[in-house]
């Protein structure tokens, strides 16, 4: 390629100032500090303004035509999909930051992985992704720079497809997801890669993170990055804000502060150090992908101190750059004034937007052939990046008797996994470990995780549980911690918080879920280790303040998700809570929410019993299953003991019982598709814990409809099975207190037996108890005389 550079290409002008910069890169070159010789990094720059140019003309037609014209020949009106769609001017952005990547990665002969916060502009990636031809495993054959694979890409945008079975028809989204190659993460949800890129990239690796100015403005903690990054554990992450000025329908926050100035010195009072490319140049952004390394390599070497003053890119630009429309509220979308199937003046303008991007194709030909440099320079695709291919080996786990080791023996269900969890960090000295701690691992029971891992800290306090170096990411922001183990998923991680407050995790989990989920869909097994989200200090226990304490609200949620990749589990004591850990640590994928108890519960399983239960999802504790009249279940340490309770008093009184405790809900619903039918029980393991026609009563943690939904496959209808869960209420209360507002005592459940059993003994609830149900009594009557111990249980 001998074009002159310098001149640009198309919509692609070089400024004084790049052009300045760029003849560093030359100098690089000509010094050997590069992947490639002086005489090829100009044939480089030529060649990338000429595949962006290529992507954003491609951009414009997947969103408003039918097909496409490789003789650059104006379309007519039926070459225009009646409905058009599309987030246009953010992916006209992005085809010229992605560009300027590509560039970066064949300059230095690095393949850096990429990751997008907006997720929308996912049709700058895709049409990239075709033009190059390095597209994923599901699109091969199917999308190219062919005029047959460029049509169906034009096409299948926005085609809402479908299956005869209710999957999309087509290998493409509306956001990034498991077909686009490359890709980690939707980046559906605003804000949330801005959290996580720090964490994402192990030492060695590589990444660019693609922000959005608009997200800015969502989940706070993405400036506290400089605290986080330090240069033994962290990898060489390069945040991009590509600064358009504009959301959906008005300016960005940034905007109405001062723009860039004001974002330049916010950045720097956050701990960053600042580096302003142009937005329009892909170029611009090639030059400061390769400046902000050479930044963090002098970090580096001084490892220290800290806070780094970690490179930021900021690039300033016009949204919907390239194309009518650029600048307005529209460009969000839609930038034309109409639709050019219908509108003769909207078609006109296409027309013209378009012969202003157009690259001939052997011009286009000759581009991707300049930047297609992998196998010289021994490097894999982009598509193949470190992050995207991640496949971390399962961890060692200790055996389970080397928790037992430990004296005393815990009796609290979290003592049980800071033991555990401990045992499998010293184990694993390989890999990397991320605590995420919203506020009190100590006082969550996990003192051992504290000493071991400690709080990371720039400046640690004398004799306290924190070093620079720490494990244990610490912030009074659950979106911000949560992101730092979802990042790190080349490493081991946990996170610990109160179940009320993990609610505001729940979009960070979901987006992974969902990801994770897709790519199960499309054969791909993800590679990292699955995440345990320990739920404590929860709604029972947190009896003592007020009810925005005691919300189940997130153990139901994920019960929603698909069983087998959200994972909600019921430990009800030290035994079942580090089995419960360690069959988490054995998968990967899996995001798994451990609801548990930090106050100190009495033994009801054996280790090997704890073992099988968590394996078929259930265990009977007490009673005879196939001669009992009534059947309890309990879902929840709390509701087992009420459940024993119950079984007491009604054993007590002639009536054969038995109490079955369900740790995984999941296991037991009706799976939805094949991925989850095979993870759920059989129906001849749920009819040997669950007879057909028993008549029940369901204890659980949660709001009881959402449990019964689940476990629909055991209810056999009102007239045989009651439930009893948190109703909402709550208060300033004790554990008792809870129990007796929301009606889930253990005389609650005697009561729930003789509705559903009709014709039973009178004298099952004295008359004291009977009235402290009915409202009318005096509560304290049904308090506990002890606790139930597992040696009690008759199992």
């Amino acid at each position: 390629m001998t074009a002159h550079w310098p001149s640009g290409y198309g919509v692609i002008v070089h400024t004084r100032e790049t052009q300045q910069r760029l003849q560093s890169i030359l100098q690089a070159a000509e010094r050997g500090d590069l992947a490639l010789t002086p005489a090829d990094v100009p044939d480089i720059f030529s060649a990338t303004d000429r595949l962006a140019n290529a992507a954003m003309w491609l951009i414009a037609h997947m969103s408003y035509a039918r097909r496409f014209d490789l003789t650059g020949a104006a379309l007519e009106a039926e070459d225009f999909k009646q409905t058009p769609e599309g987030h246009m001017g953010g992916s006209l952005n992005m085809a010229v930051a992605f560009a300027g990547y590509l560039a970066a990665n064949a300059l230095s002969g690095h393949t850096r992985a990429w990751t997008l916060g907006q997720g929308h502009c996912v049709a700058a990636i895709e049409a990239i992704n075709a033009l190059t031809g390095d597209v994923s495993a599901t699109q091969r054959g199917r999308y190219d720079r062919s005029e047959a694979g460029l049509n169906a890409l034009a096409r299948d945008f926005y085609s809402y497809a479908i299956t005869p079975d209710g999957r999309p028809g087509v290998p493409l989204g509306s956001h990034v997801n498991p077909n686009t190659a490359g890709g980690l993460s939707e980046g559906g949800y605003l804000g949330f890669a801005s959290l996580q890129y720090v964490h994402m990239p192990l030492p060695g690796e590589r990444l660019v993170a693609f922000l959005s100015d608009g997200a800015f403005e969502e989940q706070r903690g993405s400036d506290w990055a400089p605290r986080w990054w330090r240069a033994s554990d962290s990898g060489f992450a390069i945040p991009v804000m590509v600064l358009n000025g504009r959301r959906i329908e008005q300016r960005t926050e940034i905007s109405q502060e001062g723009g860039l100035d004001w974002l330049v010195k916010h950045l720097e009072l956050s701990g960053f150090d600042p580096i302003i490319v142009d937005g329009h140049d892909p170029l611009s952004y090639a030059w400061g992908i390769l400046e902000a390394e050479a930044r963090l390599a002098k970090l580096v070497e001084t490892d220290g101190p800290y806070p780094a003053r970690l490179p930021y890119l900021i690039a300033p630009c016009i949204k919907g750059f390239g194309f009518p429309g650029a600048g307005s509220n529209r460009a969000h979308n839609l930038p034309l004034d109409g639709h050019p199937h219908e509108n003769a003046s909207a078609r006109e303008t296409f027309n013209a937007g378009a012969r202003t991007l157009f690259t001939p194709p052997e011009v286009l030909d000759d581009a991707v052939r300049t930047l297609s440099v992998h196998t010289a320079q021994n490097r894999p695709l982009e598509s193949h990046n470190a992050l995207a291919v991640r496949n971390v080996a399962s961890p060692d786990l200790p055996a389970p008797a080397s928790i037992s080791e430990h004296s005393p023996a815990p009796n609290c269900a979290m003592d049980a996994i800071d033991r555990c969890f401990t045992d499998i960090v010293r184990a694993n000295p390989r890999l990397r470990v991320r605590v995420a701690n919203p506020d009190e691992l100590r006082s969550n029971h996990m003192p051992l995780t504290l000493e071991m891992l400690k709080h990371r800290v720039n400046a640690p306090e004398p004799d306290t549980p924190e070093a620079v170096n720490g494990s244990v990411i610490t912030a009074l922001n659950e979106e911000a911690v949560i992101a730092a183990v979802l990042g790190n998923k080349g490493g081991l991680n946990l996170a610990v918080s109160y179940e009320a407050f993990a609610m505001k995790m729940l979009g960070a989990l979901r987006q992974e879920i969902i990801f994770a989920r897709h790519q199960k869909e499309l054969g791909q097994s993800p590679g990292w280790i699955s995440v345990p989200l320990i739920a404590t200090s929860h709604t029972w226990e947190n009896a003592k303040n007020e009810q925005s304490h005691q919300d189940p609200t997130l153990p139901e949620a994920l019960l929603g998700e698909m069983s087998e990749t959200a994972r909600v589990i019921f430990p009800v004591d030290a035994s079942s809570a580090a089995q419960a850990l360690r069959v988490v640590y054995r998968g990967h994928g899996e995001i798994a929410c451990l609801v548990t108890p930090k106050r100190d519960v009495p033994d009801i399983l054996s280790q090997e019993e704890a073992a099988a239960a968590l394996d078929i999802g259930a265990i009977h504790i007490a009673g005879d299953v196939t001669a009992a009249r009534v059947q309890l279940v309990a879902i929840g340490a709390y509701q087992a003991q009420e459940a024993l309770a119950a079984h007491r008093r009604l054993t007590d009184r002639g009536l054969p019982c038995c109490v079955t405790l369900i740790l995984e809900p999941g296991k037991f619903r009706a799976g939805r598709d094949p991925l989850e039918r095979a993870f759920t029980a059989t129906d001849e393991t749920l009819h040997t814990l669950f007879p057909v026609g028993l008549p029940r009563v369901l204890l659980t943690h949660t709001r009881p409809e959402p449990m019964t939904g689940i476990l629909r496959r055991i209810d056999g209808g009102p007239d045989q099975m009651r439930a009893l869960g948190y109703i909402s209420r709550g208060g300033t209360l004790d554990v008792h207190g809870m129990l007796f507002a929301n009606h889930c005592t253990w005389a609650h459940a005697v009561d729930a037996a003789i509705t559903v059993l009709k014709e039973l003994p009178s004298d099952l609830l004295s008359a004291d108890e009977r009235r402290a149900i009915e409202g009318s009594g005096n509560p304290s009557v049904l308090t506990h005389a002890k606790p139930i111990h597992r040696e009690e249980t008759a199992l």
